[in-house]
């Protein structure tokens, strides 16, 4: 097992700092998703990932355990890549389905090492077959720096895409693409619209963990930057947008709020009833994962969904 820093350490507290402010002083204030990810709020996503409403996981790996070893006899990889670190059940089905086809390595990268290592350290204890090299860096930009032995398979898995912008989605599709020789190949996972009843459930459960998360991300700037945003006084929302296929996750102020952030000097008021936006998860069909491979250089070459048709994992490969 080796760790490759493939970008210098960026300032998370100064980059932190500058988010949290553009966020709450904005007309329309909004906080970065990523800051719900503090040692809580990972326990508390993979709380809600059990939970019978939010149904992605369990499709996901679903349609991995009938069908990793099909998607490997396709590919045929060397090694898999993965963008962030993963040592899930999901990412064990594709190594040992890899393993049966005659690939070795394993490469995810992340811009976080904690989890890297870890992830690392299990998968290279768990197969003493496999050559386990994490890279820290950020996959929109250091992709393409990642070494390779041979034929790869990258791997997005989670529906993680989903929280990505129109640009930003292309400008990851352009740098996997960019990343990729002629036999390689891309498997996304995607989450598919539904009726939306069904999609609000699995963000707004009844045993409130959903909304405990969401409100993490007050009690992260809480704690790493001195601030005192009473959480109590937020509600957690989520609704659809049928416009833009996406799901909306916000949290609005039930009373009006007085705060202070005091590392960054900050007195932020809120109205009652104004919202924070705090994350977006779009929904795909086959057609606008055809169209987006499409215009980042790539082309559809399978379509596998689990058997309630509510999620898909797409297979993509270069265009000749």
């Amino acid at each position: 097992m080796s760790i490759t820093q493939l970008t210098a350490p960026g300032d998370r507290r100064s980059e932190m700092m500058a988010e949290v402010r553009i966020g709450l002083t904005a007309y329309n204030k909004h906080l970065p998703s990523k800051y719900f990810y503090d040692a809580r709020g990972s326990q508390l996503f993979e709380q809600i990932t059990t939970l019978p409403e939010y149904y992605l996981t369990a499709s996901e790996i679903e349609i991995l355990e009938e069908s990793a070893d099909t998607i490997l006899e396709v590919a045929r990889p060397l090694e898999i890549v993965e963008l962030g670190s993963g040592s899930s059940r999901k990412t064990t089905l594709l190594i040992e389905a890899m393993g049966r086809v005659g690939g070795r390595r394993y490469a995810p990268i992340d811009i976080s090492e904690d989890p890297l290592r870890a992830a690392a350290k299990e998968l290279g204890a768990a197969y003493d077959w496999l050559e386990v090299e994490a890279f820290i860096g950020d996959y929109l930009t250091d992709l393409d720096k990642v070494p390779r032995p041979g034929s790869r398979l990258i791997v997005f898995l989670g529906s993680t895409v989903g929280n990505y912008t129109p640009t930003m989605r292309h400008a990851l599709f352009r740098s996997v693409r960019a990343a990729m020789q002629p036999g390689d190949h891309f498997l996304l996972g995607v989450d598919l619209v539904k009726d939306e009843a069904t999609m609000i459930d699995a963000y707004d459960d009844p045993a409130g963990v959903s909304a405990e998360f969401n409100k993490n991300v007050l009690a992260v700037i809480n704690a790493e930057l001195d601030g005192d945003i009473p959480l109590g006084a937020f509600e957690h929302r989520t609704r659809f947008d049928s416009e833009t296929g996406c799901m909306s996750q916000s949290l609005r102020a039930t009373r009006p709020v007085t705060a202070n952030i005091r590392a960054i000097d900050l007195a932020v008021t809120f109205e009652q009833g104004e919202e924070i936006h705090t994350e977006v998860s779009c929904k795909f069909d086959e057609g606008r994962i055809r169209d987006e491979f499409l215009a980042a250089g790539m082309e559809l070459k399978h379509w596998l969904t689990d058997s309630r048709d509510y999620y898909a994992l797409a297979l993509g490969a270069p265009l000749a």
